[in-house]
């Protein structure tokens, strides 16, 4: 469901918070295990591995080192109810990031290129997920639509670039789903849009006098194809995309030049060991990014049905 989230730094001023950048991939239409009814237990492992900071135009700064990696967990708990709405059932998602540790190094000793470990802020979300519709040898089609909110619970310390939370709420509502084209054979999606809120404390890395800060609105995405070899096993490709549409606003007033941009592609797999007991494991290597930094991301995400 309302999975996050790729934690991408927020370095040299970066503007947008973190959202899910390819921490959900493949048979995103529906979790792993069905509809049924019940709890879901999603524990994500991810590592971020930056190659360099990109400026407006994509190329990248002219500093000594671009070193920045971080480690993070999320875990996430899904409650599937059997309350009908608009042809569907209620689910409710709740993820709550952390960031284990963090490496940054711009060769300079630039103080503001600094982190802070903790918890991130909390996803919160309704979702409706409707049942898949059926063909003659199997599913064929199902999808999720989910209203994700991203409260600013974590911790934030507007001395630090980096942080666990972004210090403002935004919307960031998504329509998942996934179409078989062959029993073994599966493309999946998750279309976000992101809307953000004011952070009125922003970090230093935005300069003196700076007091506001709104990120613009984005768009952002995952894009899955899977085959399955067997019943325990399946290989696949896996991509995620960010493209920021509106400026970022800076005491209230619109900054050009500041819009984010970046797409990723890698392979993925994932093994299943019963139908409630999946782990996904998904390597991305970043291209075209502008206004943020470019590198290499892995996720690992162990998906639980209790039943």
């Amino acid at each position: 469901m309302a999975f996050l989230l790729t934690m991408s730094p927020l370095l040299y001023a970066y503007d947008l918070p973190t959202v899910n950048l390819g921490a959900t991939s493949f048979l995103d239409g529906m979790p792993p295990a069905g509809t049924a009814k019940g709890w879901y237990f999603i524990q994500y492992l991810q590592n971020y591995d930056s190659e360099f900071f990109a400026d407006s135009n994509g190329n990248k700064l002219p500093l000594p080192k671009t070193e920045a990696e971080l480690d993070i967990a999320l875990t996430q708990v899904i409650y599937m109810s059997d309350i009908e709405i608009l042809g569907g059932k209620l689910a409710i998602d709740v993820v709550q990031p952390t960031i284990l540790s963090e490496t940054t190094d711009d060769g300079i000793g630039n103080l503001a290129l600094s982190a802070k470990t903790g918890f991130g802020d909390l996803l919160v979300g309704p979702a409706i997920q409707w049942d898949p519709v059926m063909g003659t040898n199997g599913p064929k089609y199902v999808n999720r639509l989910e209203l994700q909110f991203i409260l600013p619970t974590g911790e934030y310390d507007s001395s630090k670039t980096i942080n666990p939370s972004s210090n403002h709420w935004s919307f960031n509502p998504y329509w998942a789903g996934t179409a078989w084209l062959k029993p073994e054979m599966t493309f999946s999606w998750r279309l976000h849009y992101l809307y953000n809120g004011k952070n009125t404390n922003p970090s230093v890395s935005y300069g003196p006098g700076v007091n506001s800060v709104k990120p613009g609105q984005a768009v952002h995405g995952n894009l899955t194809a899977l085959y399955r070899v067997n019943r325990a096993f399946a290989v696949g490709l896996n991509g995620y995309f960010l493209n920021q549409i509106t400026d970022t606003e800076i005491n209230g007033n619109k900054v050009s030049g500041r819009k984010e941009k970046v797409w990723a592609m890698g392979p993925g797999a994932v093994l299943s060991f019963s139908q409630h007991d999946h782990i996904f494991a998904n390597l991305y290597f970043e291209n075209d990014a502008e206004n943020r930094s470019e590198g290499d991301r892995l996720n690992i995400r162990w998906v639980h049905h209790f039943h």
